[in-house]
């Protein structure tokens, strides 16, 4: 695990200190993830984008939402903001 910065005395979570099995613990990620992706595609598609558009958009974790939103409030039309941030 190698030596913890200075002050940092944390232990990591392990699912053991979660009290959560492995296959919990992911299920909880993955959803968390999936509650991510969710609200960024609504943000998405609040700011003017086509479901399907904000929908790939949105799943793309390289793709910096507030630059998504700015290019439409800019008056730039989705298809070129899409091919700019894809």
């Amino acid at each position: 695990m190698g030596t913890p910065r200075k002050g940092d005395n944390r232990n990591p979570l392990t699912t053991e200190s979660m009290d959560m099995t492995a296959a919990e613990t992911k299920l909880a990620l993955d959803t968390e993830f999936d509650r991510v992706q969710q609200w960024r595609a609504e943000e998405l598609e609040r700011a003017g984008y086509p479901v399907r558009d904000a929908a790939r958009l949105a799943e793309r974790n390289d793709v910096d939402l507030h630059l998504a939103i700015d290019l439409i409030s800019q008056g730039c039309p989705v298809p070129v903001a899409v091919e700019i941030l894809l």
